[in-house]
């Protein structure tokens, strides 16, 4: 579901979103046995450049993400370029605390995975953002985590622009916490 979210939301910006795999195939089979088609695979998508890279959540598929060297170096590339990195659901409990990524910041995931966090004082947030960091908690908070994603890449109006169609005037935003510790 995050996925689908994400992608919708983001291409509902305007935004050139691309799909890719992990897995051996372009179809991935997600963990409710929903099947989405990558646009490629991740060592194809590994060559480019993004504005922002979203981990969608869901288990065993966070742990397919963090196993993956080439989505990792990915990262790793996009953290050190001050570029957005997100995740939510398990994700970010699952593939950047393990990395040792989300030490000094702020960072929420879904609450069966909150134990996992070193600091867990904003696990009870829908969507937090820190510096360059941005992190939901699950399936219920995907509409809040891709509308922070639209916001911090387009701006408020294109937020609110995006938002309004989809019915979401009401939603709660992101809260921007700033750590003040460097990646």
């Amino acid at each position: 579901m995050e996925a689908v979210v994400i992608i919708d939301v983001l291409r509902r910006a305007g935004a050139e979103v691309t799909v890719a795999s992990v897995e051996d195939t372009l179809q991935v089979d997600m963990s409710r046995q929903v099947k989405l088609v990558a646009d490629k695979s991740i060592q194809d998508a590994a060559h480019d450049t993004y504005d922002a890279i979203a981990l969608p959540g869901g288990m065993p598929g966070a742990e397919r993400l963090g196993k993956c060297q080439e989505l990792m170096s990915l990262l790793e590339q996009q953290r050190e370029s001050g570029r957005i990195w997100s995740a939510i659901c398990a994700a970010p409990a699952v593939v950047f605390e393990p990395q040792g990524w989300l030490k000094g910041k702020k960072a929420t995931c879904h609450p069966a995975f909150v134990e996992r966090l070193a600091d867990g004082s904003e696990s009870a947030s829908r969507v937090i953002m820190d510096g360059s960091l941005l992190t939901s908690r699950g399936p219920g908070t995907a509409f809040e985590f891709a509308l922070a994603l639209v916001r911090e890449l387009y701006g408020e109006e294109k937020e609110s622009e995006v938002a309004g169609p989809m019915v979401m005037q009401d939603y709660s935003h992101a809260k921007r916490v700033d750590s003040q510790v460097p990646a």
